[in-house]
């Protein structure tokens, strides 16, 4: 058994697959923006939430 080589496809099938769909370029990050957007939208809620839990035991 051979391990020199581990990208080389194991048949005709998967290297046809190889060529048509590729091999992912990104490693999946999101963009700068997206991320920073969804930081503050999700950081704001939490906030927002946890202020209402508090208002709320102190009107209690």
């Amino acid at each position: 058994m051979s391990y020199g080589n581990q990208n080389k496809p194991f048949n005709d099938v998967i290297a046809h697959k190889q060529k048509i769909e590729g091999y992912p370029t990104t490693t999946g990050k999101l963009p700068f923006l997206v991320k920073w957007v969804m930081v503050v939208l999700l950081g704001g809620t939490f906030l927002l939430s946890i202020f209402r839990i508090v208002s709320y035991l102190i009107n209690f």
